[in-house]
Order: structure tokens, then C-alpha cells, then sequence
């Protein structure tokens, strides 16, 4: 534990942004397995799911969580995969 008080809040205020950081990968990443699951079984309801995980990604992108350039791969990968999927 630092001794320094600047030093002390900088492990509060980096704790508290971990855990909204963690909890937006998690909500991303929940959404791109289901937008898997949906493509696997029902492309239709993909093609609904797939404006939720291009949402959730932008929503990353725009709170810092992720980079614009990674955001932009991961939703080329969807789209791709399920236009595979529908042919």
C-alpha cells in the first residue's frame, strides 16, 4: 500500500475504473457469444443480434474500454461470419 496520498487515491480511482472496464468487456463479450449462438442455430435472429454487438462494441469504443481499430475487426468478423452463415 503506497504511503504517498495522491499515490493512495490513484489505487482507488484505478479500482474503481477496473471493475466498469471488466464489467463492460463482460456485457461485450456476452453479447458476442450470443450473437455465436444465434448464428449457429437460427440466422434470423442473428441478423437482430448483430446490431446489439455492433451497439455494445461502439458503447466500448466510446467509454475507452476498447480501441476504435479493434471495435472496427470484431465487427467485420460478425458481419462476415454471418453472411457465411446465410448463404
Amino acid at each position: 500500500m503506497p504511503n504517498i496520498k495522491s499515490a493512495m487515491k490513484r489505487v482507488k480511482v484505478n479500482a474503481k475504473k477496473n471493475l466498469r472496464n471488466r464489467m463492460v468487456k463482460s456485457s461485450v463479450k456476452t453479447t458476442l457469444k450470443k450473437f455465436d449462438a444465434a448464428v449457429a442455430s437460427e440466422p434470423q435472429q442473428a441478423a437482430v443480434l448483430l446490431n446489439a454487438s455492433f451497439s455494445a462494441l461502439d458503447k466500448a469504443v466510446a467509454k475507452g474500454v476498447l480501441h476504435k481499430n479493434a471495435a472496427s475487426r470484431k465487427k467485420a468478423r460478425l458481419a462476415k461470419r454471418l453472411a457465411k452463415a446465410a448463404t
